[in-house]
């Protein structure tokens, strides 16, 4: 009995060392607007205090405006937001974690101007791309890091009610959780656009049924959100300033609840929604807020219906929060703080959701994207 016992101590302790052992990475886009400057920062993230350490940096990328790591950890995939005609890329670098250091490995065409998010199917071998300039999305083959020529582009032309909404603007691409479906808000559309994703496919992509959701007209949606659990979704309407809760299904997206993403509501403003996230036990909602009021609001996400209930909003520390992101650990969100060029980090409270600053803040040109993963 005593020698079992202590095989479980032992145990015990072999996994506790395993998780504290862990490496933390924190991958950070910006805009750096001349690709001699370094564009994309990565540290070292401790979770135990919400540190953080750097460690690295690249150059030769122009406008590095969203990235993803690539589930296994191996590559670093980039879209280049050129903000030139005809400019805009996707390119791949190889991630190493035991020194913290990326290294080109491939760029391709965005099929389409200035792609300001990227998305990795969970086969490995596509990555989606938003473009939103382009009013277009792409899906590009990948295979051991290396990004193909785009084999599949979908340019949509549409408008809506505001000036920003003159063209088609698609703002995001985000795959639901079986990955089965991509779906692509388009800002100047006011929809929500679904297409079944088929990754055996040459062309993986087919208009769902329904091809799209409305959204309220001038609303512009712009981020999107599945929660971990419930089969429900999330939108951050960027004109708006609402959130927009829907049940989800099969490719289906039916309203439930609109509800404001702001501390003030005054008609005829632009309010700047940005990001949206669930926490990683599904139990919060965050969303921040640009413009005039530059604030992290969080929801309450019912455990029963999914829908929301307002608790809180606070500072985000900065000028225009783009960006933020929740630690694996659900113990911290860092916000990234475009036009006072910092990133804040934030320690989240589990059980009330609300959020206090740590005191730890970086200071870079105009953060715009940030990604962390554990290694």
């Amino acid at each position: 009995m005593k020698k079992k016992f202590r095989l479980l101590c032992l145990l015990a302790m072999g996994i506790s060392q395993l998780l504290s052992a862990q490496h933390y990475y924190l991958f950070v886009g910006s805009y750096n607007q001349d690709k001699s400057k370094a564009g994309i920062y990565i540290y070292r993230f401790n979770p135990d205090g919400g540190t953080l350490q750097a460690v690295s940096s690249v150059s030769q990328v122009l406008n590095p405006a969203y990235l993803v790591p690539s589930a296994d950890g191996r590559y670093l995939y980039a879209c280049t937001e050129a903000q030139t005609p005809g400019g805009g890329s996707v390119t791949s670098y190889t991630f190493n974690p035991e020194t913290g250091e990326a290294a080109w490995r491939s760029s391709q065409s965005a099929g389409g101007e200035n792609p300001v998010y990227i998305a990795e199917h969970n086969s490995g071998h596509w990555l989606a791309v938003a473009n939103y300039t382009g009013g277009s999305a792409a899906v590009l083959p990948v295979k051991d890091g290396y990004i193909g020529k785009a084999g599949q582009v979908l340019v949509f032309k549409d408008s809506s009610l505001t000036d920003r909404q003159r063209s088609s603007h698609v703002h995001s691409a985000v795959l639901d959780p079986a990955n089965r479906f991509l779906f692509l808000p388009d800002l100047g559309a006011d929809k929500i656009r679904c297409f079944a994703f088929n990754a055996d496919n040459a062309q993986p992509l087919q208009p769902a049924s329904p091809p799209f959701t409305t959204t309220v007209p001038g609303s512009g949606p712009r981020h999107f959100t599945f929660h971990p659990r419930l089969p429900l979704a999330y939108s951050i309407e960027e004109l708006s300033g609402m959130v927009s809760v829907y049940r989800y299904g099969n490719g289906r997206l039916d309203s439930l609840q609109r509800i404001t993403a702001h501390y003030t509501r005054k008609k005829g403003d632009n309010y700047g929604g940005a990001d949206i996230h669930t926490s990683p036990d599904g139990r919060f909602l965050y969303v921040s807020t640009r413009m005039d009021e530059n604030i992290i609001v969080t929801y309450a996400i019912d455990p029963a219906s999914g829908l929301l209930k307002k608790i809180a909003h606070q500072s985000a520390g900065g000028n225009h929060p783009r960006n933020f992101v929740i630690d694996p650990t659900g113990r911290y969100l860092l916000v990234a703080n475009q036009m006072s060029n910092n990133i804040v980090v934030f320690e989240r409270n589990a059980k009330t959701g609300l959020l206090k600053k740590t005191g730890t803040e970086l200071t870079m040109p105009a953060p715009s994207c940030l990604q962390i993963k554990a290694y």
